[in-house]
């Protein structure tokens, strides 16, 4: 008996898949996938989770399936208005990996009031993220 399937699913187009799944499974420590593919299919990455599953995909395949997309993703920053919360472990070295790597921190890490450590930062393609622990 499979996993039950996702009850929201949600694809971001990326610039490189290889960047991404460093970024999501090697500094967050997070379960992505290298989904398997039908032939002619884009490759595209999986995180499943708690009934949410993110699906990221190259923004040219996005563009050569979709080409009204295409131009849309030129035009605009990738995720304008969308902000994604993600609970991480050893959230210290998080926020050291993300600063090594030279990607933008908006609001640095802090402990809030309620006890949560978060800090937010953009991932390598634009995508706001708040990560607490």
């Amino acid at each position: 008996m499979g996993a039950a399937p996702a009850t929201v699913s949600l694809q971001l187009a990326v610039a490189d898949l290889g960047t991404t799944e460093a970024f999501y499974a090697g500094i967050l420590e997070l379960p992505i996938e290298r989904a398997l593919t039908s032939r002619g299919a884009p490759e595209h990455l999986v995180l499943r989770q708690d009934g949410l599953e993110l699906i990221f995909v190259d923004e040219d395949a996005v563009g050569r399936a979709h080409p009204v997309l295409a131009e849309r993703l030129a035009d605009y920053p990738k995720g304008v208005g969308i902000t994604f919360h993600i609970r991480v472990t050893d959230i210290e070295d998080v926020f050291d990996a993300i600063l090594e790597e030279d990607l933008t921190v908006l609001y640095p890490l802090e402990e809030k009031p309620y006890g949560t450590k978060e800090f937010w930062c953009f991932d390598p393609d634009g995508y706001l993220l708040v990560l607490e622990e």
